[in-house]
């Protein structure tokens, strides 16, 4: 069974690196794994991405040690399953607000007894190896988005289900639940006073705290909190910051062409 080496990371006390890829694309996700993220979350919620790309981008992003992840569009434990079987090592799953959505999340994740995930991993069987069946519920990962006031109220419920791993902040979705701007980065104050409350009541239950970023010194600021799994932009965001920098400088500093040139 080929390791998960997010878990790897936790148990060493580190923080995990998450890039996310919204592109549809097999070359731009085989890029992106070799720049040398922990994981990759291929996002099927905002992205523009379906199940075919999915598949394909999952393939590229396994010709490195990268980690594949998928955000699926909505908890159906149909998606959830398929993404599992087509090799991804975990799912982060948005708009959980009760420990009933848990529960349905941690159950479509599992093989019986432990869950009610139909068996038929057609290609995790070449991704992580023969044994796959029997390390599958051990070594997949369940995010719950936390991303609502309900989520918020319900808080502990959602933290104390048995077999969740993680919860992940979408700070833009928690600021229009909390009457904020919706944005990364977060500065106003009920929305950090929220991000800190999720981070301590994760911690009080044993369950990792990750959160969407978009810099690295906001990124690195949420590990020194305690988040142990950060995202850090996008392959359409860094590509369009990329070509901004790049057009900004040409046009800054405009060269006139020598004389006689078409």
């Amino acid at each position: 069974m080929r390791e998960n080496r997010i878990k790897t990371i936790w148990k060493q006390g580190q923080a995990a690196v998450n890039g996310w890829l919204a592109i549809p694309n097999v070359f731009s996700a085989e890029t992106m794994a070799h720049a040398g993220w922990d994981s990759l979350t291929i996002d099927m919620q905002h992205g523009v991405v379906d199940y075919s790309a999915v598949l394909t981008m999952l393939t590229a992003v396994s010709t490195t040690a990268t980690i594949p992840l998928v955000r699926v569009p909505w908890l159906d434990p149909g998606i959830i399953m398929k993404v599992l079987d087509a090799g991804a090592y975990g799912v982060i799953c948005p708009m959980i607000n009760s420990r009933s959505d848990v529960e349905r999340l941690v159950g479509a994740m599992r093989y019986p007894p432990k869950g009610q995930r139909s068996f038929g991993p057609i290609r995790a069987f070449l991704y992580a190896g023969a044994d796959y069946p029997q390390h599958a519920n051990e070594a997949m990962l369940a995010f719950a988005m936390i991303e609502t006031r309900q989520a918020l109220e319900n808080l502990d419920d959602i933290l104390s289900v048995d077999g969740l791993d993680a919860v992940y902040i979408g700070p833009s979705d928690l600021s229009l639940a909390l009457g904020c701007t919706p944005k990364l980065d977060q500065d106003e104050k009920p929305v950090v006073e929220a991000i800190d409350h999720i981070l301590a009541r994760a911690k009080k239950h044993g369950i990792v705290a990750g959160i969407h970023n978009a810099t690295p010194d906001y990124a690195r600021r949420m590990i020194a909190k305690g988040f142990r799994f950060v995202t850090v932009g996008s392959d359409a965001r860094l590509m369009t910051a990329g070509a901004q920098q790049v057009v900004a400088a040409m046009r800054a500093s405009p060269v006139k062409p020598a004389a006689g040139g078409y």
